[in-house]
């Protein structure tokens, strides 16, 4: 699942690939604003971590599950 991450004041965002199931990813968000975190960490696909302070947060895009079919269908 790819995630987009846009943090406040800067121009570019922080995409990447992961295993975590949308529903995991986010309820960490909710739970680290819910509880005043200071920051949220994420892990992708890789096995990068990104700690992403929450007070910066200005958006968390949660792309899709599906995996992309290759091929042709007949």
């Amino acid at each position: 699942m790819e995630i987009r991450i846009g943090i406040v004041n800067t121009g570019r965002e922080l995409n990447f690939e992961t295993d975590q199931s949308a529903d995991a990813v986010r309820s960490a968000v909710t739970g680290a604003l819910e509880s005043g975190a200071t920051h949220v960490t994420f892990s992708d696909s890789k096995g990068n971590s990104y700690i992403v302070p929450t007070a910066g947060l200005a958006y968390v895009e949660l792309g899709t599950e599906d995996v992309r079919r290759v091929g042709f269908v007949a």
